[in-house]
């Protein structure tokens, strides 16, 4: 896990600089592993275990007694030296854009003067935290570090919210699980001048009532491709890093090779690597990073590593036969003789909830917190650089609610085929015919609802979604369940009234407070890839191999940047993500893809099916998990009706398996929070307790809502 940490405050010193280092005061205090970026009076440290070329600093000379003027970039950031320096003296001007232009995924930290400034990206995949003390304000990429820092006690109202609508940020607000920890959202940034704070947006938002002008179709895809070529590309020419040194392999082992032995002892493979799903997103990485002209992966490449493989990884579960196709697919692409191709084989082991008891404590909950095993075993056999196809999915793809939009700007005739592939998609029945008239009038009743009116509404139902939360079987009705505001989350049905009701409350102090007001498509489609990068991020750390690095390019800046100028009519047209990756390929002088690709999604009753054997293999273990859960002692669930739900989902019963993993994820978590032993903070100023002082959850009652 690695993070940045900072604060800003009227001291003049508090004695982050020297051996010794006592201010005035007689404070010091520092990060445990920590090494330090720049000192008093606003000190930076860098945490965990950064590469020394993830780390980059940019100072700009400036005469005697004038302000000091520097810049720091933590992450795979593909900017030059000059081009950091001319984006800091933009930054200076107020330009904060441009610190947020470059290709990679990285943050950004400014320091003008007493004006620090911490930018945060348009995903949410690099997200910054921000709290109150010692009379100014502390940052930090992570809030586990600030939770410590004030000793917080959980904040179970924000937990409520995350069970109850995890995608609706009206909800969630601000929050964290840790109380008086706060979130600046996707696509702001924090600036802080000794202790005072504020939270600006640097990009521009759409109006309600004018649509923005449109890029042609053909300029915006073109836009998507130069995007996501220039960020593969810049991983490709960063340095390369060679394993840390782990114990010694113990020589052959019957029916394991080299890469298997390496694998088990968690030591990825040097180089560059990328999951190769037979997807469209995985398959799209795989083939740009092992055939961009003039780099290493190529036969045309003349840097260090020329002409070598990239390892391209696909997982085979072998509990299940029902994706044979993408596995058949993957091997047709893997026959590109510029890639080596690595199947991982994985059984029962590697199911859903499988060794939940061997997991990390991650900076906060997420749904990933099941399945990281599953994960973990794949990028192990990875490479020390790897892609992952993560967001692609909500980058590219149309929410279902951007019909909403499209009937706004009386677009009426672009919804004739995204409606009529999904009746086709229910199949030959009574029911399809009516698929296409019932979406249509869902549309436009959310295109005449308000923002204020929406969230009303969603408040009003929400204290019944433990009633009245629907299955969602078909891709029909999902669209239906997404034409809207704001909706109940998978977990919602088993949370308690209490609990529904204060996130009930939520939401409508949340309608009744001022707010830039967005198209409901954009504002649901947004808050969707706030909530995947959430996940992708808590994913690199409940999974994480030592000495590797995940690279998510779909989560970039610059390819989320481009992706949001594609137009809605292009968006919302079935087979449009596969249509536009094409044109990335092609663009790359790749034209040649095996049959069926980009043409069939991952199967969602596999991966059903998958989560349900899952679910019926740790049933013992999760009934254990729920015998006494600290969610009931905080007044969140009902143990009872959770042991329930779990015996009737692994029996066959058709219950929203999300809403599960949900919470069980958040259990999970919760444990591992409350043995967590130490802090993040060391010298004689440190936190005497760690996050959740006393390690108690505490009691629901006791709360403020």
């Amino acid at each position: 896990m690695r993070w940045l940490v900072g604060w800003s405050s009227i001291a003049a010193s508090f004695g982050t600089v020297g051996a010794v280092g006592a201010s005035d005061e007689g404070r010091t205090m520092h990060p445990v592993g920590s090494q330090l970026l720049w000192g008093d009076p606003d000190p930076l440290w860098a945490v965990g275990d950064w590469r020394p070329d993830e780390i980059r600093t940019i100072r700009v000379d400036t005469a005697e007694g004038a302000p000091t003027v520097r810049l720091a970039v933590l992450g795979c950031c593909g900017a030059t030296d000059e081009q950091l320096r001319v984006g800091l003296l933009a930054a200076r001007g107020g330009a904060l854009r441009h610190l947020t232009a470059w290709t990679g995924s990285y943050t950004a930290v400014v320091q003008i003067g007493r004006r620090i400034t911490v930018v945060g990206d348009l995903a949410g995949a690099r997200p910054v935290f921000y709290t109150p003390w010692a009379g100014g304000t502390a940052y930090a990429t992570a809030a586990l570090p600030l939770a410590d820092l004030i000793e917080a006690q959980l904040d179970i109202g924000h937990l409520a919210a995350l069970l109850a609508c995890p995608e609706t940020p009206e909800a969630l607000r601000d929050g964290t699980p840790y109380a008086g920890v706060k979130r600046i959202p996707p696509g702001h940034a924090l600036i802080l001048r000794e202790g005072s704070r504020e939270i600006t947006g640097y990009e521009a938002v759409a109006s309600l009532a004018v649509a923005a002008p449109e890029l042609d179709p053909v300029s915006a895809v073109d836009g998507v491709r130069d995007a996501l070529v220039e960020a593969v590309r810049a991983r490709l020419l960063a340095p390369r890093h060679a394993p840390e040194t782990l114990p010694p392999d113990p020589g052959p082992v019957p029916g394991m090779g080299p890469a298997e032995r390496r694998a088990a002892r968690g030591a990825p493979v040097p180089g560059i690597g990328s999951d190769l799903s037979g997807g469209s997103a995985s398959a799209t990485l795989a083939l740009l990073a092992a055939g961009l002209p003039g780099l290493p992966g190529t036969l045309l490449g003349h840097r260090t590593g020329a002409g070598e493989r990239l390892l391209a990884v696909t997982f085979n579960d072998l509990t299940t036969r029902a994706h044979e196709d993408e596995l058949e697919r993957a091997r047709v692409i893997a026959a590109n003789p510029r890639l080596h191709h690595v199947v991982v084989a994985a059984g029962e082991e590697s199911l859903p909830y499988a060794e939940l008891e061997n997991g990390p404590l991650t900076d906060e909950p997420a749904p990933s917190l099941v399945v990281a095993e599953r994960h973990r075993r794949r990028l192990s056999a990875g490479s020390a650089d790897h892609f992952v196809g993560d967001g692609a999915r909500q980058v590219l793809d149309a929410h279902p609610a951007r019909l909403a939009d499209l009937l706004i700007d009386r677009r009426r005739r672009h919804l004739l085929r995204p409606v009529a592939a999904l009746a086709k998609a229910e199949g030959p029945s009574a029911h399809s015919l009516f698929v296409p008239l019932t979406v249509y009038r869902a549309a436009r009743r959310l295109a005449r609802t308000s923002y204020r009116t929406g969230l009303e509404a969603a408040a009003g139902r929400l204290p019944d979604a433990n009633r009245l939360t629907p299955d969602l079987d078909t891709p029909a009705d999902a669209s239906l369940a997404a034409l809207t505001w704001s909706r109940p989350g998978p977990a919602a049905r088993w949370l308690t009234g209490e609990a529904l009701a204060e996130v009930s409350v939520r939401l409508q102090e949340a309608a009744i407070r001022p707010t830039s007001v967005q198209r409901p498509g954009e504002a649901r489609a947004r808050a969707a890839l706030a909530r995947n990068a959430a996940d992708h991020r808590i994913l690199e750390q409940a999974a994480e191999v030592r000495s590797q690095r995940l690279h998510a390019p779909f989560l970039d800046n610059q390819v989320v940047r481009a992706a949001r100028a594609l137009p809605e009519s292009l968006r919302v047209q079935p087979g449009a993500r596969a249509a536009v990756l094409r044109r990335v390929l092609a663009g790359a002088g790749i034209h040649e893809l095996p049959p069926g690709w980009g043409a069939h999604a991952p199967s969602q009753a596999t991966s059903t099916a998958v989560t349900r054997t899952g679910l019926r293999t740790s049933l013992p273990e999760l009934i254990a998990l729920f015998d006494a859960p600290l969610l009931a002692d905080a007044g969140l669930v009902e143990a009872r009706v959770v042991r329930k739900a779990l015996r009737a989902a692994a029996e066959g019963e058709p219950l929203p398996l999300d809403g599960l993993a949900d919470l069980a994820s958040t259990e999970l978590w919760l444990r591992r929070l409350i043995s967590r032993r130490g802090t993040c903070w060391t010298g004689t100023a440190a936190p005497r307790q760690r996050a959740v002082a006393g390690g108690v959850v505490p009691a629901r009652r006791t709360l403020q809502p």
